[in-house]
């Protein structure tokens, strides 16, 4: 195991990944930068977040990146309703390094 992951807590850790975002935009990260995207607690630290990717698909993680977007107001028919708050986070990973996050080999 890591020295990034014996800081956190493990229980902690396996619920910072909510999921996985499978996107027209994270698949052309993922081509371009082998950068994974995932939608991560909206308290997550980066480190935190490097050391339960680490963790979970036993892989190097050189960065992260995070992105919080704003929910928006939307309306359902006459009542108005919002979107929850997302933190994206993009997870670089080392050169030679990779995730399949479908499961399946290729």
């Amino acid at each position: 195991m890591s020295t990034a992951a014996a800081k956190f807590d493990e229980g902690r850790l396996m619920q910072v990944l909510v999921a996985p975002i499978v996107s027209e935009k994270a698949t052309m990260v993922a081509d371009k930068s082998n950068a994974v995207t995932f939608k991560v607690l909206q308290d997550a630290s980066k480190p935190e977040i490097k050391a339960a990717v680490e963790l979970m698909f036993k892989v190097e993680v050189k960065g992260v990146s995070v992105v919080n977007t704003k929910g928006k107001t939307k309306r359902f028919g006459k009542s108005i309703g919002r979107r929850d708050n997302v933190r994206k986070a993009y997870v670089t990973l080392k050169p030679g390094q990779e995730l399949n996050l479908s499961g399946e080999a290729a």
